[in-house]
């Protein structure tokens, strides 16, 4: 599905939330790496996705309702068989109906765990005098206690990203921290430019959050990803 009929779908759902699913196949048709994800409705629906995708598999809820996933425990990581997906799946709904019995349930998405990387956020908003601004920094809830990031006004040139990845604070993780393997730098300054890049071709997009983003050696992944349009078709906030 194209990127515009996923946008389009939405508004004609009456949304400006895309779930993980719709936003991870929004992403990937920008060429942006992500870690696939697919919907289930049902435990049977969520045990013959992991059997196609391949173990360990992560389940999280889907809810335009529940931003923040693992606060109501709706997200179960490492499952290693049918039998623990399934009992996994209905985990996570009595988490949610105990916890936030007035959200509105669209399924649970199932995707395969990524190896744990270096975590970085890369994010995506609407500044009022500026327009789309991009951001990098420290990934993961570090992000929410540390705010340890950089902006740039869209578009992004390659020096630009290149400087926001080495302003952070901490870059030195980045760089290979107390023997462990440095991250592929070259990935994630690609990452923020195809980020900018899609902010250009589509000003429908008011705000996009990646975080956690796995820094590999080799490469990058995003682990999560959050999309909101804008109330009109016309890309004004």
């Amino acid at each position: 599905m194209s990127t515009a009929s996923l946008i389009a779908g939405a508004r004609a759902a009456g949304r400006t939330l895309l779930n993980e699913v719709e936003a991870k196949r929004l992403l990937a048709e920008a060429g942006i790496p992500v870690a696939e994800a697919h919907l289930a409705r049902t435990r049977e629906e969520a045990e013959r996705l992991a059997e196609a995708i391949g173990y360990p598999i992560v389940l999280k809820i889907i809810s335009d309702d529940i931003p923040h996933k693992s606060d109501v425990g709706g997200v179960q990581l490492n499952l290693r068989d049918r039998e623990a997906v399934g009992a996994a799946y209905d985990r996570i709904l009595q988490n949610v109906r105990t916890r936030r019995p007035d959200a509105r349930i669209a399924g649970v998405s199932v995707q395969r765990q990524a190896p744990p990387g270096i975590e970085v956020i890369v994010g995506l908003t609407t500044d009022p005098q500026f327009g789309p601004v991009v951001m990098f920094g420290l990934g993961g809830v570090l992000v929410e206690v540390l705010q340890d990031v950089a902006f740039r006004v869209v578009p992004l040139t390659a020096r630009d990203a290149r400087e926001m990845i080495r302003e952070v604070k901490g870059f030195a993780l980045l760089q290979g921290y107390r023997g462990a393997p440095p991250a592929d730098l070259t990935a994630l300054e690609s990452l923020l430019l195809k980020v900018s890049e899609l902010a250009q071709r589509h000003p429908e997009i008011a705000e996009l959050d990646l975080n956690p983003v796995f820094a590999y050696p080799n490469g990058a992944v995003a682990v999560d990803a959050r999309v909101v349009l804008t109330a009109n078709a016309g890309g004004e906030p």
